[in-house]
């Protein structure tokens, strides 16, 4: 069919994980309504931590509050209409919600990667410049930073989805997996792809591999850096500065650098096992990153045991006064 065609698909099924018992489907749906319940809750109580206590206005919390908010709008685009396709039998997505979710889905994974550049960024001019921290990253740097990462990562995702919307889709309408993404739906059109998958993919590479390249030059100037200080204390404190962003980057970073290298060296995967990998850092990171916030970030830590201290603080009171 040609591009000039009309397509003839009017929504889109999304098939989840292709080939899973009916009889699953309740352990699924609760199974990713448990996620995504521990996601809303944990960067909420991330939110509340920072609006409540004024000692965690610094730039490398504010940082966090962007990755914070990028985590909470992606698993919010993601999971309800998956949580719905197990949970009411209803996978059913139409023809522009389907894209409205692709822009999202892509948007707010470049935003993502952005944010932790920034984050290398904060880490790198704190323990390789520590003199020029406060001059160079304030929180009006943060912001400005913060801004710009939320407007540059817009053009890719919204091109990609722009160029893809008007293709003749005019064949099956099952996509193989569990929200709409660039790759599963422009496969479904009934022409060439490659015009519009070539540009995809070098958006996507720039994207991620334009953040991780400098993440990756920060970090090794940082192990450079931590290897001259005298004393085996220094290095220990001067690495665990960085030990929380690390293993944010790595939950974010090495699943999806996995998929790539195996696709382009040919190691091929059954479509199930694609999408849990792919399942597990889109849903990961957004769950476990404000634990990680919390267990490692020594500031948030001790806001939290605090706000846990005060609620028998206010329980006790409340019971006096009625007494």
């Amino acid at each position: 069919m040609s591009e000039g065609n009309h397509s003839s698909v009017t929504e889109f099924i999304l098939a989840g994980f292709p080939g899973l018992p009916p009889e699953y489907y309740g352990i699924v749906s609760a199974v990713l309504f448990l996620v995504y319940f521990i996601t809303v809750t944990s960067n909420a109580t991330v939110f509340f931590l920072f609006v409540t206590n004024r000692c965690l206005h610094k730039p490398m919390y504010y940082i966090i509050l962007n990755l914070t908010a990028c985590d909470l709008l992606f698993s919010t685009t993601a999971l309800p209409k998956i949580i719905s396709r197990y949970w009411f039998q209803s996978g059913n997505i139409s023809f522009l919600a389907c894209f409205v979710q692709m822009y999202f889905i892509h948007y707010l994974g470049s935003v993502n990667s952005f944010v932790l550049f920034i984050m290398a960024f904060d880490r790198y001019i704190a323990v390789c410049h520590p003199l020029r921290y406060s001059t160079v990253l304030n929180n009006s740097t943060v912001l400005i930073l913060s801004v710009t990462a939320w407007i540059v990562a817009n053009f890719a995702p919204l091109s990609m989805a722009i160029r893809a919307f008007p293709l003749p889709y005019c064949a099956s309408n099952i996509i193989n997996n569990c929200y709409c993404d660039h790759i599963g739906v422009t496969i479904l059109a009934c022409t060439d792809r490659t015009p519009y998958a070539f540009p995809a993919f070098v958006g996507a590479m720039i994207t991620l591999l334009g953040p991780l390249t400098f993440i990756v030059f920060s970090y090794s100037s940082i192990l450079i850096a931590i290897s001259k200080i005298a004393g085996f204390k220094n290095c220990l404190k001067s690495m665990s500065t960085c030990s929380t962003q690390l293993i944010i980057i790595s939950l974010y970073y090495l699943p999806r650098c996995f998929v790539y290298l195996a696709s382009n060296v040919g190691i091929k995967f059954s479509t199930s096992l694609r999408i849990i990998i792919i399942m597990f850092y889109s849903l990961g990171p957004p769950m476990i990153n404000p634990l990680i916030y919390c267990l490692r970030a020594k500031d948030m830590r001790e806001c939290l045991l605090k706000q846990f201290y005060r609620i028998p603080q206010r329980v006790k009171v409340s019971t006096v006064s009625n007494a």
